[in-house]
């Protein structure tokens, strides 16, 4: 047990927890007014639903001892044998605060979805999306990345949740946005962000806790857990540059929505490999992913689906780049217990990280469309024309925003 790692996990578990109320207030800002406590509570629930998951199965499924190579047993559920002493995954902190940690990761994730389906979910449909998506399917992608199971086994590369975050969020969105169809007047009526000041607030949390989010996936206060830091903030400030720079070049002005969400696919990019690359590497990772998912955003409109919030174009599109490009950026000479990537000698691990994220998306993308059609049938996912009209905020929660 080491105390310095201790308080260093401790500190890193709470800014992962605060990008979640982080979340919901740059989401919140981008949606109309009529919807904003709706958009916000979608997110800050999680904390809820997901904190009794993982105490009484979800941290076992994920973490707990293998069933070949798919899940955990239960061997640990109701979080019994997790107690203060050191655990499995880490020799310098309690086994009880390595399970907070991932159980910070556990939260955001459905949350990142609620950001395709905004403005016309109904509540009820929302919390059994939440359950049994995250029991379905972000236990099981967990495991095979980060518990043991077959993904970890042949030695893919994510130090801290492109593939099993970003890549599988993404790809739950794009079944998302296609099943529940077009906000009513989507592509006739504007659709712009009600307060962008919530939304620049939302993504500074995000990238303040992004800092826990990659550094703090070390487990250690060493030098992979500084390698990690430095990369997340080079990255995520060359996509807000790219993103920028982009918009600019295609509708000739640079707005304040695009550094936020520039700022955010670069950390996106970054996740996947922020402790195996190098400050250079990462940069090039940065500016790829600003310029990258500001096209696949542009795309949306063309390819013809009400995504509300850019979370495959930001998420999925980032979280994949990011997968490919730590197989080409990784280096042992970064991180010794990591792997060379495609530049490095290593083109068997850039195979690696995209047979890895192709089965993500796949699975990800089938049983998402199973639970979303288990859920359609047993209470209906969209709200009625009328309840969108009003709002959601009045309609499923009888309150409003702003009383002005």
């Amino acid at each position: 047990m080491n105390t310095g790692d201790t308080a260093f996990i401790l500190i890193a578990t709470a800014l992962v927890m605060l990008m979640t109320p982080g979340l919901a207030l740059f989401y919140g800002g981008m949606v109309r007014s009529k919807n904003v406590l709706s958009t916000i509570l979608q997110s800050f629930i999680c904390l809820g639903i997901i904190s009794i998951i993982w105490v009484f199965y979800g941290y076992s499924l994920a973490f707990g001892p293998d069933l070949g190579g798919f899940i955990g047993n239960l061997d640990w559920a109701g979080l019994k044998g997790v107690g203060l002493d050191a655990g499995p995954y880490s020799e310098t902190i309690p086994h009880l605060l390595f399970c907070a940690f991932q159980l910070m990761f556990a939260v955001i994730t459905p949350a990142l979805i609620t950001g395709t389906f905004a403005e016309r979910i109904k509540f009820t449909a929302f919390l059994l999306f939440a359950v049994l998506w995250s029991t379905l399917v972000y236990l099981p992608v967990c495991h095979w990345v980060w518990g043991g199971g077959w993904m970890g086994g042949h030695g893919v590369l994510d130090f801290a949740g492109g593939t099993v975050i970003h890549i599988n969020s993404g790809a739950a969105a794009l079944v998302a946005a296609l099943m529940f169809g077009k906000r009513k007047g989507w592509g006739k009526e504007s659709f712009h962000p009600h307060n962008l000041s919530m939304t620049v607030l939302g993504a500074g949390i995000l990238w303040f806790g992004w800092f826990g989010f990659n550094a703090g996936s070390a487990l250690a206060a060493n030098g992979i857990a500084v390698n990690a830091f430095f990369t997340t903030q080079v990255a995520s400030g060359a996509a807000l540059l790219s993103w920028l720079i982009a918009e600019w070049l295609v509708q000739g002005k640079p707005t304040t929505l695009g550094a936020a969400s520039g700022a955010i696919a670069g950390l996106v990019a970054i996740t996947p490999g922020a402790g195996f690359v190098g400050p250079l590497s990462a940069v090039i990772i940065g500016l790829v992913a600003g310029a990258l998912c500001y096209l696949a955003v542009l795309a949306k409109g063309k390819l013809g689906y009400d995504d509300s919030l850019d979370v495959v174009g930001v998420h999925g599109v980032g979280g994949l780049w990011g997968a490919l490009a730590t197989g080409l950026f990784a280096s042992t000479a970064v991180n010794p217990g990591g792997a060379n990537g495609l530049f490095f000698g290593n083109p068997h691990q850039l195979g690696t990280q995209a047979m890895d994220a192709l089965v993500t998306i796949v699975y990800s993308m089938v049983v998402t469309f199973i639970i979303l059609k288990v859920i359609d049938a047993l209470v209906g996912l969209r709200v009625t024309t009328e309840e969108e009209e009003q709002g959601l905020d009045v309609t499923q929660h009888s309150e409003i925003g702003y009383s002005l």
